[in-house]
């Protein structure tokens, strides 16, 4: 075995066996920012043969105080967060098969990730998101290990189908305790935290351990931790686990905006919009812009606006729906 792995091999609990099944692994994992970067690293640490990698978002300097992978470097020069993330793996272990994306998560990318995904991990910020994840994980017979983090605050869950009660049956049960995304700030102990606890779940997965339905949550501030079963939460009549499985958060249309909690950002989604299209309708408009190799931003309006090949714009300084319309039309008319 590797010496790389030495001591891990020597944990009784995964040994070369379990080295092996890591090896020949594939984790995706959704959001690359706080607990996306911590969870990489440390599957990437840990010897998984392959990851994919998405975001939708670029690295800003208030990024920097929990993001672990990211440097200023990154910031300054706007770099897509999958990007950024990619390089820095890379350089930790040359031997894991990494795939980056930079691109809004729908079924229809969820999609094309299918046929080697062995787990998916949630390191996003919100939950429409997750209750997208949770159905097609059901929907597909995939392990996904949920994670959060607020403030001081920790929660993390993994979802077993066939074993485990799905997200939405644990959620309703649990609405006391909900966590959702706020601009209460967060520190770094409870990030690392968090994805310390999805690590170690993801490496349970991986070597087929048995595993628990728990639901870990707690305060790294106060000290307190508490660990809550929900293996009896399940409900027959459940849209996603239950016995006649419907999947509404799978089979939603996709919408053209959509905000982006905690961000006060907007996203909007043109595929007709190119780079090379913008870039020259900025410049019939005579509006400055700033460019790398993967996106175009310029200010509208007072609207900092940035632009992804895919035709994807995020506008900041905006939280409803109906303005970036407004916006959008005044723009291109």
């Amino acid at each position: 075995m590797n010496e790389r792995f030495s001591r891990q091999v020597l944990f009784k609990d995964i040994g070369e066996k379990g080295q092996h099944l890591l090896s020949t692994s594939h984790v995706l994992i959704i959001g690359m920012g706080a607990l996306g970067t911590h969870v990489a690293e440390g599957l990437t640490r840990s010897g998984v043969g392959e990851l994919t990698i998405v975001d939708r978002d670029y690295i800003e300097l208030s990024n920097l105080q929990r993001q672990t992978l990211f440097t200023e470097e990154d910031a300054e020069a706007v770099l897509p967060k999958a990007v950024a993330a990619q390089k820095h793996l890379h350089a930790i272990n040359q031997s894991v098969q990494l795939h980056s994306h930079i691109a809004h998560v729908d079924r229809y990318f969820l999609e094309q990730c299918r046929p080697s995904i062995d787990l998916i991990i949630d390191a996003t910020d919100n939950f429409e998101t997750r209750l997208l994840i949770n159905d097609y994980a059901y929907s597909k017979g995939l392990p996904w290990i949920y994670g959060g983090v607020v403030q001081s605050t920790y929660v993390e869950a993994p979802f077993l189908p066939g074993q485990t009660p799905c997200f939405n049956c644990m959620m309703r049960n649990l609405q006391a305790i909900t966590m959702t995304c706020d601009t209460v700030g967060v520190i770094q102990p409870a990030v690392t935290m968090t994805a310390s606890l999805q690590v170690s779940d993801a490496l349970k997965v991986l070597t087929q351990q048995p595993m628990s339905t728990n639901m870990i949550y707690g305060d790294i501030w106060s000290g307190s931790h508490q660990r809550i079963g929900f293996s009896k939460m399940s409900r027959h009549q459940c849209p996603t686990c239950g016995s006649a499985p419907t999947y509404p958060y799978l089979n939603r249309n996709e919408r053209q905006y959509a905000t982006l909690c905690g961000r006060d950002t907007v996203q909007y989604n043109n595929n007709s919009i190119s780079q090379e299209m913008l870039e020259t309708f900025l410049q019939s408009k005579q509006i400055n812009y700033k460019k790398n190799d993967f996106i175009i931003r310029f200010q509208f309006k007072g609207h900092r606006i940035v632009s992804f090949n895919t035709g994807r714009l995020l506008i900041h300084n905006m939280s409803q729906t109906e303005d970036a319309i407004s916006l959008i039309n005044q723009l291109f008319g």
